[in-house]
């Protein structure tokens, strides 16, 4: 295996976490609540198109032979490597609410170390995408201390949700003989750095939202190595159904 493909590897990783929740976000177009938070939720999810497009870019770039839209609408599900977090389905707002805390917190963490990076363009891209990410944290934690403070039903929702998606947070923090090969490389980040300043983070937004941290040890992975649940072939066979129909087609 070469460099070069073990860094398109790695970032497609952190593309496909971006496409994919891209996509689950956009499933609340004209859906969510009122319109100030339709448009909110839709640009939460265009900004993390645009990262994913950046990261897809340059993968295209370093092997030459593919493009963005190859690697959105031309892999299968195995070949997707986003953390199963993202692929969970939208939910209740208060999923979405949730789901958004916990990857934007991890998602900060991880642009602000990558901004470090000695490959010049991830370090980049990270720098945009950092700032974006300020933003989506955000709106997420006016949600959730809204919420998780409101009403005994919004509280119990608020939890509900957290709880629910606790169990697929370690895999934010596990890596693999590529994520080491690339931390020792000085390209990308070790995320078990990130451990501890997620779980404070979060331990305190939770407090502030009257909500409870989960102490689930039932935790679920798979997402790097292509093994996913259900829930990302049938996402996967609507956002590529144009493409797979019409290759090649456009406006």
């Amino acid at each position: 295996m070469t460099d070069a493909t073990q860094l398109v590897r790695y970032t497609l990783r952190h593309a496909d976490d971006c496409l994919v929740l891209s996509h689950r976000l956009a499933e609340w177009s004209s859906r969510a609540p009122d319109l100030e938070e339709d448009i909110a939720l839709t640009n939460i999810g265009l900004d993390l198109l645009g990262q994913a497009r950046m990261l897809y870019s340059y993968a295209g770039d370093i092997d030459g032979a593919k493009t963005e839209d190859n690697y959105a609408f031309f892999r299968n599900e195995r070949q997707f490597s986003n953390l199963l977090l993202v692929e969970q389905p939208i939910g209740d707002f208060a999923s979405t609410i949730a789901r958004q805390v916990l990857f934007s917190t991890y998602q900060q963490l991880l642009w602000d170390h990558m901004g470090t990076s000695t490959d010049a363009t991830l370090a980049a891209i990270a720098a945009k995408a950092r700032k974006e990410t300020a933003y989506h944290l955000r709106h997420g934690r006016t949600w959730l201390h809204r919420l998780g403070d409101g009403t005994d039903e919004s509280h119990t929702r608020m939890q509900s949700a957290v709880d629910a998606l606790w169990r697929f947070t370690a895999e934010l923090f596990a890596v693999d003989d590529l994520d080491l090969s690339m931390v020792a490389a000085g390209i990308g980040v070790d995320v078990r750095d990130l451990v501890e300043p997620w779980r404070a983070n979060i331990a305190n937004d939770l407090q502030e939202a009257t909500l409870s941290m989960p102490d689930d040890p039932h935790q679920t992975s798979g997402g790097r190595d292509g093994r996913h649940t259900n829930h990302l072939g049938l996402m996967l066979a609507e956002m590529q159904v144009l493409q797979r129909t019409y290759p090649g087609a456009s406006w």
